[in-house]
């Protein structure tokens, strides 16, 4: 009786499917969207702990690449004191000024040249010793040497580009004496690349930690609904018709972990610069401290939703095969 049964049944049962209504590309996208939807209103508890994992994980990296990008400005701000200062025994004409300024130019690396006469060498000497003018009464300005400042351009600030540029600077007819801080421009350089490389280990650290803990995140998620995906299985649904809903949801957890983590790191700054004032010494705004630029910003998005869809397709490979 049951071989009849099921002789009777495989002989019934259709060859193919019927099609459904609006199928194709778009119908099968919106019903993977509404499967996706409604596993998240079904799952709301699990859903918000993914999302607030995400979140939380993203704003600890997005927090350290806003420190780490306002470090990085702060030392490009430093980096133009890297000047190279070129000192002459008697005041130029304006013909030799620019004489050399057309020589110098040319140099590969030169950014800026500024003139320092006598007069204003004197100028700078008493604005640095303000408070103490006494100590220069009887100084006159003939004592000091008028000079050509020569500021650098970033890509030649490293010690050993200083270093060629100076000596290619010395090579001029009329440049004797060139100074430029030779041990201040090795430290100074020394210390960018080591925070370079510490922010270099710190963010890899942490970008690391924040794939382990989201994927296990996700994991925990279809693990509570593995009798779901055994089902599917077994009444002969695809691994794609099983997978899509999964992948979607996980896509639209890692893009609303995103934009809460870019959020809630504005209001953070935005805190933060209000209320810098009563425990710093300066103003934030003013030494130019700044949020993350727009390319970062949906650099962070993005990387939010690829961190849940790879999340969703690395745990989804426990239950069904790829």
């Amino acid at each position: 009786m049951n071989r009849w049964k099921k002789k009777h049944i495989t002989a019934i049962k259709p060859n193919k499917r019927p099609k459904l209504a609006g199928e194709g590309f778009a119908g099968r996208l919106r019903y993977f969207l509404f499967r996706a939807l409604t596993n998240i209103r079904q799952n709301v508890f699990v859903n918000v702990v993914t999302i607030g994992t995400i979140t939380l994980a993203l704003l600890i990296v997005s927090l350290f690449l806003l420190v780490f990008i306002n470090l990085e400005n702060a030392a490009e701000s430093w980096s133009e004191r890297v000047q190279v200062t070129v000192y002459f025994d008697h005041d130029l004409t304006l013909q030799e000024q620019g004489s050399l300024r057309t020589r110098i130019t040319a140099l590969p690396g030169t950014s800026r040249i500024g003139y320092v006469s006598r007069d204003e060498a004197l100028k700078r000497f008493k604005n640095r010793l303000r408070g103490q003018e006494t100590l220069l009464e009887g100084v006159r300005s003939e004592v000091l040497p008028p000079s050509l400042e020569i500021t650098l351009k970033r890509s030649s600030r490293e010690t050993r580009d200083v270093e060629a540029y100076v000596a290619g600077l010395k090579l001029i007819p009329g440049i004797n004496e060139v100074q430029y801080g030779e041990e201040w421009v090795r430290r100074f350089n020394t210390f960018l690349n080591f925070m370079r490389l510490i922010g270099a280990l710190l963010g890899g650290f942490l970008v690391i930690a924040v794939l382990f803990i989201v994927s296990n995140t996700i994991k925990l998620t279809i693990y509570a609904r593995r009798d779901e995906l055994e089902v599917m299985s077994l009444v002969g649904a695809t691994r794609f018709f099983i997978k899509a809903p999964f992948l979607i949801e996980g896509i639209i957890q890692g893009g609303a972990g995103a934009l809460l983590a870019t959020g809630l790191l504005l209001g953070l700054y935005e805190g933060f610069l209000h209320n810098a004032g009563s425990f710093l010494t300066f103003n934030p705004t003013t030494a130019g401290l700044a949020f993350l630029p727009f390319e970062y910003i949906c650099g962070i998005i993005m990387a939010g939703i690829v961190l849940g869809f790879l999340g969703s397709l690395s745990s989804l490979k426990r239950f069904i095969s790829v």
